[in-house]
């Protein structure tokens, strides 16, 4: 099973030059600078959380921390879990609870103060009931537990949580770091590139380095990292088909734009937040009418979806209410 791990993050190319150290990490210096120091003192090495957007180390940073400190062993020692998957208190009673409680840092490795990690990826995800049950964990399992939170939206975590964790806010990559890391792997794939090709791709990902890499990693497939291949290997991830369901919205084709909203989410995959970022990004560059009502429409969507409501209910919503808009 660890074998046919080991080949797939080789395939990927996310995967297999995602930094095994804190030091390779990707900009977010001061931010790596203040978690090495924590690190460097064991003993007092306090539960962290980790806020920011999609694709700008945060899990990187995590794995990074648990292999420096717990060394080759580390995957032994390390609970991750994916909040959005379980969102619910039974994760935490079972899976966290059972994880904490589970004394195996005894003995020799205690004498080398190692204690255990848990890794909750998009913790914002969770409810209530689940992060105030979190809560009592973090407390009861200090003693041989420490807890990494990574999220998206800080103020979806309650405060109870924050005040037991050091906070560090992660922030989008510069546009020359992302393009610099691009070209790096193209390099060691031998892969041959287009420096537009690369800048085309932190455009169309805002400075997502594992959605940039993907992207990348799929135009070189059909040869080479160049502007049409890379285009290509968006397809109907990309801004274009966003822009397509706005056009018809705006023009109040509410059926047509839904139709082919279902189409990117459902068929394609694409997230809801994905959708609002190139909607937004997309709108601005068609210079809209009323672009401050559009933002108002834009910002009550984005918090509705970010507080659990049903995205496609919603997204259907945010298609009418920008009808509407254009109707006035």
């Amino acid at each position: 099973m660890s074998a046919k791990k080991t080949d797939l993050a080789n395939l990927m190319w996310s995967e297999k030059y995602r930094p095994k150290k804190l030091a390779d990490v990707v900009d977010q210096k001061e931010i790596i600078k203040g978690i090495s120091n924590l690190v460097k003192n064991r003993q007092e090495m306090p539960h962290m959380l980790f806020a920011g957007p999609a694709g700008v180390g945060k899990t990187t940073t995590a794995l990074c921390v648990a292999m420096e400190l717990l060394g080759e062993n580390w995957k032994v020692h390390v609970l991750e879990l994916n909040a959005s998957d379980e969102r619910g208190i039974k994760m935490v009673r079972e899976r966290v609870k059972g994880f904490t409680e589970w004394r195996g840092v005894t003995g020799e490795q205690q004498t080398k103060n190692l204690f255990k990690i848990i890794i909750l990826d998009e913790a914002d995800e969770m409810t209530s009931d689940a992060q105030t049950a979190l809560r009592a964990m973090i407390e009861k399992g200090s003693e041989v537990t420490r807890f990494i939170l990574i999220c998206n939206y800080l103020s979806q975590i309650i405060e109870p949580i924050q005040s037991r964790c050091v906070v560090f806010r992660f922030t989008r990559l510069p546009r020359e770091d992302v393009i610099e890391h691009l070209k790096m792997i193209c390099e060691k794939e031998k892969v041959k590139f287009e420096e537009k090709a690369l800048a085309q791709i932190f455009d169309a990902t805002g400075g997502d380095m594992r959605h940039s890499i993907n992207i990348m990693q799929a135009a070189a497939g059909m040869g080479s990292v160049s502007s049409a291949n890379v285009t290509a290997a968006m397809g109907l991830s990309g801004r274009a088909k966003v822009g397509e369901v706005l056009k018809l919205a705006l023009s109040g084709k509410f059926n047509e734009a839904r139709a082919k909203l279902l189409e990117l989410t459902q068929v394609y995959g694409m997230s809801e937040t994905d959708f609002m970022k190139y909607a937004n990004q997309e709108a601005y560059e068609m210079a809209i009418n009323k672009p401050d009502e559009f933002a108002a429409i834009m910002a009550e969507y984005d918090y509705r979806l970010a507080a659990g409501a049903h995205p496609e209910i919603q997204l259907s919503a945010l298609l009418a209410q920008l009808g509407k808009l254009a109707k006035k």
